[in-house]
């Protein structure tokens, strides 16, 4: 997996992507990335998406 805080849209496989958490997609060097992190039980918690409809799609479930 790639570090989350790294340049996504840069040079990423689309084996090493990360996958958009609502619609599965590979988020291979697309500039509309969006990352959404958070800590629960003492961990950090990471959601990718490949776009701002799909991180608006989750924030609203």
């Amino acid at each position: 997996m790639v570090d989350p805080t790294s340049d996504h849209h840069e040079d990423v496989d689309e084996e090493e992507a990360p996958n958009c958490e609502v619609c599965g997609d590979a988020i291979v060097n697309e500039v509309t990335h969006r990352v959404t992190t958070w800590v629960a039980d003492d961990s950090v918690q990471t959601v990718h998406f490949c776009s701002e409809d799909c991180k608006t799609e989750w924030d609203e479930s």
